[in-house]
């Protein structure tokens, strides 16, 4: 059981859910499938980081971690509306939603990435257990580049 975000599209940032004062909890897949796509991993030796930078990112405990957190979509943020952008995109929740099936919460992973409007990459997840869908969701992913250029 995870505590439960919620995210607030103006302020375009997750919060936690809060209701009558205490933490809300989540015993769906549901924060833990938004913390996996939207933690930035730390970025491979081969990766292409955006603009030139020297920041690989990541979360400071995967040092002490066989299994790392998050996923490299922040790597797309500088990326055109291409075709083999969405392709990566897919690619990265794929390897951030690995645990999903390395822990048998679920037997397959679907990941469908669609632009959505300029700027703004969709995922849309399927994860099933036994041909039973235990979660399917759409995730949206604010691109860097929003501000018309």
């Amino acid at each position: 059981m995870d505590v439960a975000l919620v995210y607030d599209a103006d302020a375009k940032a997750f919060d936690l859910a809060i209701q009558g004062g205490d933490l809300v909890t989540d015993s769906t897949l549901q924060t833990a499938v938004m913390l996996s796509l939207y933690t930035d991993r730390r970025a491979l030796p081969d990766d292409v980081l955006p603009d030139e930078g020297t920041d690989r990112r990541g979360w400071w405990c995967d040092a002490y971690s066989d299994r790392l957190q998050g996923s490299r979509l922040w790597l797309l943020s500088r990326e055109k509306d291409l075709d083999s952008v969405l392709r990566r995109a897919e690619q990265y929740a794929k390897e951030a939603l690995a645990w999903v099936i390395e822990d048998g919460i679920g037997d397959d992973v679907q990941v469908e990435a669609i632009h959505l409007r300029r700027g703004v990459l969709q995922l849309i997840v399927g994860i099933e257990r036994q041909s039973t869908s235990v979660l399917a969701g759409r995730y949206d992913y604010v691109w860097g580049m929003t501000d018309g250029v």
